[in-house]
């Protein structure tokens, strides 16, 4: 059973938080898939990953660039798992078919947009209907996560 985490974005934006969640992702020997909502999207997040950190790297790469196969963090829009990713980011509103070939599969959503937020609950029951466990992530006012309910 995969487990299914969704973090509520309030305080900070994806790009603050999308990396430190990849880096621990990496630390655990996880390959990861990014899915966007756009390719838009894939292109801002490749250039803020090269550019969070002065002091860290995060190796990653796009699906449209060679060699996808190779990247220990691959950013798409697409549902295929091209790099055999253990788990799989689902931002701005991004869907896939079935997640149960992941160890986690991880719903980013940004608390401030009501479509976002309606998005979030579809895919809550989906999930949960699906016999997933599902744990609820949202920052409190010192901005570090906590697990609700």
């Amino acid at each position: 059973m995969t487990e299914v985490l969704f973090y509520h974005l309030e305080r900070s934006p994806l790009e603050r938080v999308l990396p430190e969640l990849l880096e621990k992702c990496l630390q655990r020997g996880w390959r990861v898939i990014v899915q966007a909502g756009s390719r838009q999207r894939v292109e801002a997040l490749d250039a803020s990953l090269w550019t969070y950190s002065e002091a860290s790297f995060l190796p990653h790469g796009t699906d449209y660039q060679d060699n996808p196969q190779d990247q220990p963090v691959l950013l798409t829009v697409d549902k295929d798992n091209r790099n055999d990713a253990q788990v799989r980011f689902l931002v701005d509103g991004a869907d896939t078919d079935d997640v149960s070939d992941y160890v986690r599969a991880i719903y980013m959503f940004n608390g401030r947009e009501e479509e976002a937020l309606t998005n979030a609950r579809k895919q809550w029951k989906a999930y949960k209907d699906s016999d997933h466990e599902l744990t609820y992530w949202a920052q409190n006012e010192a901005g570090k996560w906590e697990k609700k309910g």
